[in-house]
């Protein structure tokens, strides 16, 4: 039984009918994909045969797993559903770390298996894997197609479900059998999904609560996440901030969100985040949450946490209100529409005092390093790349220190410019992001920053970038360490580096290996040069940064601890 009404050939009145495969590739074209990633493999061969004279541009990946990544971070700076596709086995539970990776940070994508044949399902067949059920806690949905004819049906609700509320990744998983069926083909109909639903209008009544709280408000702070950017919110959150004259704080995600070369930005707070941003949000009278779930990370200890403040939290999932936090004023709803709908009610006001605090936080607790050192530190190799880059390059990062001093150095002014794994934190997620970011972003600058162990766990993506001819650049920050972890065994375990220690490969030889460019720094007096030769190459590069081997990340909250106990700022103030 079909879903929809159905095609018939003109000059015979049958049905027209086609292979589910080719069913599967007609209805992605008419949903306008026109770049999908993956890797084939047996019961997934009968799409793949169906590609091979599509129009889809067609990512082949050295791992799936990196594939994942790379639809990943061609959703985050597109907008768009990034596609990944799969065989059984061993190829679908290599995406599951990827779609954990979009599911905690609400990436839209959709991701299709194969699986084997359907009368072979649950009987140990040869790469059959309980995809469905291994999936199903890192998705927001997910289905296996048991009737070819619902095919064009269950796509379509994945891309919707993808992309409307929260977004999220789904995963549709299709029999070989399912994918060389012939199907009837019919014309889409209007989804209809009755038991999903998301609010995008905000209660007015709690819009206009919140507008008065605003005005009436002294030390109003901003705390602003990646959820603005997916709304695509970022121009109307300017004009509700500049109207309200609002201190702006952001969380990793939410960088770029707010211009971070404004005077009211407050850049990234938490565990890791500036000073004056913590201390601005420990000590407001109200906090304005767009788009945030106020994680671990950011909140520090909870019962401390804002502990002034009355709590505004605007999002589109219901299910974060409150989740964490207990908050005065929810607003459910599309942050594009809320902020366009609360720009309208609020007043302007100075608030010259609040705004000084701030100021005199500023000059106290800029973030800095040790400038005068003569060995390379990371952050003059990124305050480097800014500087050369004029601040205009798209910015993907791996997980550990580099991450945390790219969000720190690195100043953003638009959305969708900085791609980062936050809620998982997976290392190795850097270079096949900035992979996925390149091909979406054809012509522009993308550079990975990058750490070295972050690096060793996906650099055989390389060769992908070198086969598509992507010219992603990539700094390594080379101190041979997992160097977040080494951080805490210094700090926490008196310095017993047990097993954070590593022997890494030249990577400049190893970069030239795969066809691409290799270049090593071990002088301070030679970053410059090297950014700027990086940046000339038309090819992938490779630039490995030995840094010094045991700088930390300040300022640090340490677990546990208030957002306003933050250790290094007694280092900060030595280096003043």
């Amino acid at each position: 039984m079909s879903d929809n009404t159905i095609s018939t050939d003109p000059q015979s009145s049958e049905p027209i009918r086609k292979p589910g495969s080719q069913i599967i590739l007609d209805t992605l074209i008419e949903l306008g994909v026109d770049t999908m990633f993956g890797y084939l493999g047996g019961v997934i061969l009968p799409f793949f045969d169906k590609l091979y004279d599509s129009p889809i541009r067609f990512i082949n990946p050295r791992h799936e797993q990196g594939g994942t990544h790379m639809a990943d971070a061609y959703a985050r700076v597109t907008g768009k559903v990034g596609v990944m596709v799969a065989t059984s086995g061993p190829g679908a539970t290599n995406l599951t770390t990827g779609l954990a990776t979009a599911m905690m940070d609400s990436v839209p994508i959709v991701a299709m298996t194969g699986q084997v044949r359907t009368e072979l399902i649950g009987n140990d067949a040869f790469q059959e894997a309980d995809t469905t059920g291994i999936t199903r806690p890192v998705t927001k949905h997910n289905v296996i197609v048991k009737d070819p004819s619902e095919m064009g049906r269950i796509i379509r609700e994945a891309f919707h479900i993808a992309s409307t509320g929260r977004p999220g990744p789904v995963l549709i998983d299709i029999p070989v059998d399912m994918q060389v069926a012939q199907v009837e083909v019919t014309s889409p109909e209007k989804i209809k999904l009755p038991g999903y639903a998301s609010r995008t209008r905000g209660h007015s009544r709690q819009i206009s609560t919140a507008a008065a709280a605003i005005n009436e408000s002294e030390r109003p702070v901003l705390y602003v996440g990646g959820g603005v950017i997916i709304a695509n919110a970022s121009e109307e959150l300017r004009k509700f901030a500049q109207k309200a004259h609002l201190p702006v704080t952001m969380t990793l995600l939410g960088l770029g969100s707010y211009d971070q070369t404004r005077a009211e930005s407050l850049d990234m707070l938490g565990m890791h985040g500036a000073a004056y941003a913590n201390y601005a949000v420990q000590e407001c009278d109200l906090l304005i949450a767009l788009g945030a779930r106020f994680d671990d990370r950011v909140t520090g200890k909870l019962k401390t946490f804002a502990p002034h403040a009355k709590i505004i939290h605007i999002d589109i999932d219901p299910a974060s209100i409150s989740k964490n936090v207990h908050v005065d004023i929810p607003v459910v709803g599309d942050a594009k529409t809320i902020l366009s709908e609360l720009t309208k009610q609020v007043e302007h006001r100075e608030r010259k005092k609040w705004f000084s605090r701030i100021a005199e936080w500023k000059s106290k607790y800029p973030l800095r390093y040790d400038t005068a050192a003569t060995t390379i530190k990371p952050q003059h190799v990124i305050e480097e790349i800014y500087r050369r880059t004029k601040g205009d390059a798209t910015i993907v990062t791996g997980v550990g220190q580099h991450q945390m001093w790219t969000a720190q150095f690195y100043k953003f002014n638009r959305p969708r410019q900085f791609v980062s794994s936050g809620g998982l934190g997976t290392m190795g997620f850097g270079l096949p992001a900035a992979i996925g970011a390149q091909v979406a972003l054809p012509g522009e600058l993308v550079i990975d920053i990058d750490g070295d162990s972050s690096f060793n766990m996906t650099l055989g993506e390389l060769a992908t970038a070198v086969q598509y001819e992507l010219p992603v650049k990539v700094c390594i920050l080379n101190n041979g360490y997992m160097g977040m972890v080494r951080q805490w065994q210094e700090l926490f375990y008196g310095k017993r580096y047990s097993c954070s220690w590593l022997k890494n490969p030249d990577y400049a030889t190893v970069a030239r290996a795969f066809g691409a460019v290799g270049i090593t720094v071990e002088k301070k007096e030679d970053v410059a040069a090297a950014i700027d030769k990086m940046l000339g190459e038309n090819k992938p590069c490779v630039v490995d940064f030995r840094i010094d081997r045991e700088e930390n990340v300040w300022p640090m909250v340490a677990a546990g601890k208030s957002l306003d106990e933050m250790d290094g700022l007694d280092i900060f103030e030595s280096m003043a």
